[in-house]
């Protein structure tokens, strides 16, 4: 969508703040011992509260109000009797539907103890995040993102997920543009236009370019086992920095 008046911006801000908070009150919760779905619990608990609704669930009707991905698993892991164990990787994706309005964020978070290769690749997905977000303006081609992302993860030796984009969000979960790509693409030349609402979200990965789609039909992993991770805000685009929707 395109904010187009005062109540959009509020509305989108209200929503964004909500999912923003979420994230952090299930990374908080998060330990070992907890299953995926009792995680889970804790952020359909949190959205019901502040009177939201799971946006895969009224999408897609996901088998879950969040979407928690453990190592190398990297988007869409379905809550469930899973375990998480110390020295997981866990990428939790939260987004939410609020008066009309989506917001979509996500993170991931090391169980400990972690490892050092563990924390480099979250400090390295977090560091390619905002790299992204330093550069994109509103007269800006979409394949900035990709760029920036780039001269983050490839000297680090890490992998972006080529399937995985960013997309366009706010009155609905997916909108235009549906491929936001993470990598350097000469082809995605549409303009960033003042307004623009869409998520950044690079997944970086310790090899992996590629996924491939689980036997359960959601859950997404990288195609040769190796550790991802993801970080995602949902932004506003502006003729300077970009207004962060999910921050809290």
């Amino acid at each position: 969508m395109s904010i187009d008046n005062e109540r959009d911006l509020l509305a989108l801000m209200r929503i964004g703040r909500i999912v923003g908070q979420t994230l952090q009150h299930m990374g908080a919760a998060l330990q070992p011992g907890m299953t995926t779905a009792e995680l889970d619990d804790i952020g359909a608990r949190f959205l019901a509260q502040h009177g939201a609704r799971s946006a895969p669930i009224l999408t897609y009707k996901f088998p879950g109000h969040t979407c928690i991905s453990i190592n190398d698993e990297a988007a869409h892991g379905i809550p469930g009797p899973r375990v998480i164990q110390p020295g997981d990787l866990v990428n939790i994706d939260v987004s939410a539907e609020l008066d009309g309005y989506y917001a979509d964020t996500g993170g991931s978070f090391a169980v400990p103890p972690t490892t050092a290769e563990k924390q480099r690749l979250l400090d390295t997905t977090r560091k390619a995040l905002q790299a992204a977000l330093d550069v994109v303006r509103a007269g800006q081609p979409l394949n900035v993102i990709g760029k920036a992302v780039e001269k983050v993860a490839r000297p680090a030796g890490y992998g972006i997920l080529r399937e995985l984009g960013g997309h366009g969000v706010g009155r609905g979960l997916h909108e235009p543009p549906h491929n936001v790509p993470h990598f350097f693409n000469p082809r995605a030349r549409q303009r960033l236009t003042e307004g623009m609402v869409l998520t950044i979200e690079p997944f970086l990965t310790t090899r992996a370019i590629h996924i491939k789609t689980s036997d359960d039909g959601w859950t997404l992993r990288t195609e040769d086992g190796s550790l991802a991770a993801q970080f995602e805000h949902t932004v506003i685009i502006t003729k300077d920095k970009p207004i962060l929707v999910t921050a809290v």
